[in-house]
């Protein structure tokens, strides 16, 4: 099973096809719903990678795809500029996921 990033800068692009990771850089929401239903309509392609910038920015469309397809595997990564979670982000999830404290 291959690999795919759907990436907002070129920087990130850059490096995984460095990796060996084919890619396309969007920054509309339309783009990305295309190149979302290219990887979907791809069986070659078992992991999406999505920057987090698009989890944060079109939760709507990132979910769909996490909600109703077993395949593939979608994976937000952090960009150039870092994570734009919260240093606790596991700890909350947790937390929320289960309902014990840590």
């Amino acid at each position: 099973m291959k690999m795919y990033l759907i990436s907002d800068n070129i920087d990130t692009y850059t490096g995984m096809r460095l990796a060996g990771v084919e890619g396309a850089v969007v920054h509309e929401k339309q783009e990305l719903k295309a190149e979302i239903d290219k990887v979907l309509a791809d069986k070659e392609i078992g992991i999406l990678l999505l920057t987090e910038k698009f989890g944060r920015d079109f939760p709507d469309v990132v979910n769909n795809v996490k909600l109703n397809y077993k395949v593939p595997l979608v994976v937000e990564i952090p960009d150039r500029h870092g994570t734009g979670r919260r240093s606790d982000f596991i700890t909350a999830y947790v937390n929320e996921a289960i309902g014990i404290k840590l």
